[in-house]
């Protein structure tokens, strides 16, 4: 008998890390601005920052884009990636709403898409930049996603 409950013990265990191991993780991809203008993705991993001039750089200091004074996300080569209005909300450049805020409490507000899931916070400060950052840094993921599987 003692065999036998060892045995369903050693098999309900395997199945147990089997099963966890196949778990999915959550992959999406979130952004993060402190009130510092420091941009971080979910993991906390630094991805860049917002300057005093209202210019995001990478980690290195290169500058990665800009909102003009219409709301023009213009990148560091002069082109266009979509409008980001005042009230937090995101076009893309076919003037489609992509991504929009919420205001959490008195220092935070969150990214949201149009059906309301969570892609990341931001300071209030930078609700301006909260979902172009999370678009810009998004599209940046996804080239090196890209790059990562052409390689292999």
């Amino acid at each position: 008998m003692k065999k036998i409950n060892s045995l369903l013990f050693i098999l309900t265990m395997i199945t147990a890390v089997t099963v966890n191991a196949q778990t999915p993780k959550d992959t999406t991809f979130k952004v993060y601005i402190n009130a510092k203008g420091g941009i971080h993705n979910h993991g906390g991993t630094p991805l860049g920052y917002i300057d005093k001039d209202n210019i995001v750089r990478d980690n290195k200091g290169q500058k990665l884009y800009f909102i003009d004074g219409a709301g023009n996300v213009i990148d560091a080569n002069g082109k266009k990636l979509g409008m980001a209005k005042k009230n937090g909300a995101y076009y893309n450049i076919n003037g489609e709403n992509i991504l929009n805020t919420k205001d959490l409490d008195k220092e935070k507000c969150a990214i949201l898409d149009p059906k309301g899931h969570n892609f990341g916070t931001a300071h209030l400060n930078y609700k301006l930049h909260a979902c172009a950052a999370h678009c810009y840094f998004l599209e940046q993921q996804k080239k090196k996603d890209e790059a990562k599987k052409a390689k292999a």
